[in-house]
């Protein structure tokens, strides 16, 4: 099963890269310069390279959340609205905060992760106590969370004198550093990389991480050995809720410095495909957030230069999520008839 799972992700990788390749030559009057912008593009420039980057880092905080929650025997289709909850909560605390600086940061991430994970840990807790489907639950308290947030950016909080749909902006004192610039890349990166590494020591050396592996793995193997089930089922979806949450959140501090509406867009879906292209293993999200990043940013470069579309980022990317969830989803499929159904 896992070489199965491991021959995929090797294969799901090229075959993105070959496609994005057919892709330049069929819809680019200059095939070869629509590829050297697409591959080479991210990599030309410190602006580039930091807004490959900067994009990145939600996509590691989503492939952080989905991980832990796919470890547990979850999937957590929510993040979408988990994330703009996030950022929203601790946009609405930071302007009522006001000059609060970095412990007024601190305090709002913490508050916006708080309120994400809640929304996780309802569908959690739904799944323990009626066995509802935590996929249905979490994707349609998604929808919900994220038509409210929509009408309190667009009523109460709406910035009146700013052209866009958003909020006020926070302090610029709560504006985290920004490294390499003129790219907006914040020092964000680094809190990411550092939750990608804590994870994996929190799944792999503690206890916690071995009962929570072993529910994910075989439920019935879990309750036989005298582990608290229940609570492996809702505590992993309200840390996964948590850590989109923070994602949310730290984009707005990081980058939008207000909570725009809809910035959320498909920071939920596609930190799922990256937890997916990295096996669900938290340091291996690291590169895959990078290349997710890499093809969202090549094709937005080589739409510049080229007539080539910014749309075959989203063609590639749903073609790799396809590849890498045919595999999951089979070995899901099959992990429950050997240890058990919920």
């Amino acid at each position: 099963m896992k070489n199965r799972l491991r021959t995929s992700l090797l294969f799901a990788v090229p075959a993105g890269i070959l496609l994005s390749c057919l892709l330049c030559l069929l819809l680019s009057d200059a095939p070869l310069e629509a590829m050297k912008g697409f591959f080479f593009g991210p990599l030309k420039s410190i602006y580039n390279l930091g807004g490959m980057l900067n994009s990145a880092i939600p996509l590691l905080f989503g492939a952080l959340a989905s991980s832990i929650a796919i470890k547990s025997g979850n999937l957590n289709l929510g993040g979408e609205g988990q994330v703009y909850a996030g950022g929203f909560v601790a946009t609405a605390l930071a302007l009522s905060l006001g000059d609060a600086g970095i412990p007024g940061v601190i305090l709002c991430v913490g508050a916006g992760a708080l309120v994400a994970g809640s929304a996780g840990a309802l569908s959690g807790f739904a799944k323990m106590k009626w066995k509802t489907n935590e996929m249905i639950s979490s994707f349609l308290l998604s929808c919900t969370i994220v038509l409210i947030v929509d009408r309190l950016i667009t009523g109460p909080f709406m910035d009146r004198g700013s052209n866009l749909l958003t909020t006020a902006k926070v302090s610029r004192s709560m504006w985290l550093s920004y490294i390499l610039l003129p790219s907006q890349l914040s020092s964000a990166i680094f809190i990411a990389l550092a939750a990608a590494i804590l994870m994996k020591l929190l799944l792999c050396r503690t206890r916690f991480g071995l009962k929570l592996r072993l529910t994910g793995q075989s439920y019935r193997f879990a309750v036989y050995s005298g582990i608290r089930t229940g609570f492996y089922t809702w505590f992993p979806m309200f840390l996964s809720g948590a850590l989109y949450g923070t994602g949310g959140a730290l984009a707005v501090f990081g980058t939008y410095h207000s909570c725009l509406k809809s910035f959320h867009s498909n920071m939920g879906w596609n930190g799922l495909a990256v937890a997916l292209l990295a096996g669900a293993d938290p340091v291996a999200a690291i590169p895959a957030a990078i290349f997710y990043a890499w093809i969202e940013s090549g094709a937005r470069i080589a739409m510049q230069s080229t007539t080539v579309s910014a749309r075959i980022a989203s063609v590639i990317q749903a073609a790799v999520f396809l590849l890498i969830t045919c595999s999951v989803f089979d070995r899901r499929a099959t992990a429950r008839i050997e240890g058990g159904s919920r």
